[in-house]
């Protein structure tokens, strides 16, 4: 069995899904399992539709503007397209029925019970595509098969229960579901994190003992820096495991943090590949094999916060001091991406996600000086070189760290 992975920008509308089609039938789709995001920017539309029901907004022209764009594309890839509208318009008639009635003041689970809509949406889309083109598939709802508790949009994994699911699962056939989405012990919807559909991916690759995985990119592999940001970049044709989650914990988008942990576990090679030129060789991540070729790898993450905590008293900041602190973090949900103390004072470099900052910051004033410099950038360099740090030349630094082969920098943006 061979698990495929393909994200939002390779489905974003018609053209993307007939070549998905075509990149199936030149590499082969036997006994394969196949994930597949959201359509698009449509997350980020349902994320619209969860914020304005919050604000007493009006959602319904969103979820409507939604709805037309996947009507129209379904139009595009369908002689006869009457069923598969339908079933799109029954998923966003969920969605408004679900806000209707919906008392629940969590956020987060409200979020995942929307948000998971444009996955499901997709992967039927897409199923139903195949199949009117003779590329037989089965279509499974993933909630049936990966299982989380409670912890609304980041689902933490049963690894057992998940197993026991997936396993059920036949060797031979071809599978598409959705990446992102798991459910609780209730069956309401839980999302994994942001990107997690890669996790998603891995998930599947370790319960039915995959051949191998491959994520299918916009990108020829694994670069060693993000093109958007970084104007001459290389290709990486191998990388192990261990370096793989360096980069990925530093936040390298190409691989999701979590995605490697469970391939390593079972040495399931993993691919990066181009869904544009599908018969390239790409990335490969596996056990054992040094970075090729070893050149330094740029990594930058942006909306990054720097905040400096120093003693109001000159006292020291202990050990004891430093459990509240972190203790604050996690509460908080706040992700630290460096830190930096000296005897009287901590900086450290902090990732938002959930807008709780000010909270934590109101906190520390009540024992800390508090320094912050808000929408900061974060260049971490791994492989570093005299001339790495030349890409920060125009900008003014805030604080360096160097740890072994790993050089990390804050600077304003």
């Amino acid at each position: 069995m061979k698990v495929f992975k393909f994200g939002g920008a390779s489905v974003k509308d018609a053209a993307g899904v007939r070549n998905v089609a075509e990149l199936l039938q030149s590499v082969g789709y036997d006994n394969t399992c196949m994930i597949v995001s959201a359509m698009g920017k449509t997350t980020n539309a349902l994320e619209e539709v969860v914020k304005r029901y919050f604000e007493n907004e009006d959602f319904e022209k969103t979820i409507e503007e939604v709805k037309a764009q996947h009507i129209d594309l379904a139009a595009e890839l369908f002689d006869n397209p009457v069923e598969v509208s339908n079933e799109i318009s029954q998923f966003f008639d969920d969605i408004v029925s679900f806000l209707r009635r919906n008392k629940s003041p969590n956020y987060s689970y409200v979020y995942d019970q929307i948000v998971c809509c444009g996955e499901l949406i997709s992967t039927k889309i897409i199923s139903m595509y195949l199949n009117s083109i003779n590329v037989k598939n089965d279509w499974l709802d993933v909630r049936d098969y990966i299982k989380t508790d409670n912890t609304y949009r980041e689902g933490k994994v049963n690894w057992a229960l998940t197993e026991e699911s997936i396993a059920k699962l036949s060797s031979n056939g071809f599978y598409i579901t959705q990446g992102f989405l798991g459910s609780d012990p209730n069956f309401f919807t839980t999302t994994l994190g942001r990107e997690g559909s890669d996790y998603s991916a891995a998930i599947f690759a370790y319960c039915l003992n995959a051949d191998s995985m491959t994520i299918w990119k916009d990108v020829p592999g694994v670069l060693n820096a993000d093109p958007r940001y970084f104007s001459d970049t290389t290709l990486l044709h191998h990388i192990s495991y261990e370096e793989a989650i360096e980069l990925a914990y530093y936040g390298a988008s190409v691989i999701h943090p979590k995605t490697l942990q469970p391939l390593q576990q079972k040495e399931i090679p993993f691919f990066v590949k181009s869904f544009i030129n599908p018969t390239e060789a790409g990335t490969e991540v596996a056990k054992g094999q040094p970075l090729d070729p070893k050149v330094p790898c740029f990594i930058l993450k942006r909306e990054q916060h720097l905040v400096r905590l120093s003693s109001k008293d000159f006292s020291f900041i202990t050990e004891d001091k430093l459990s509240g602190i972190f203790n604050k973090l996690y509460d908080y949900q706040i992700k630290v991406n460096l830190m930096q103390n000296s005897a009287i004072s901590l900086s450290l470099c902090l990732e938002d996600k959930y807008d709780n900052l000010e909270r934590f910051v109101a906190d520390m004033n009540e024992e800390y000086k508090v320094h912050e410099d808000n929408d900061v950038l974060l260049y971490t360099i791994r492989h570093f070189d005299a001339n790495s740090d030349k890409v920060i030349a125009n900008e003014k630094e805030l604080l360096r760290q160097t740890v072994r082969e790993t050089l990390q920098i804050v600077v304003k943006a």
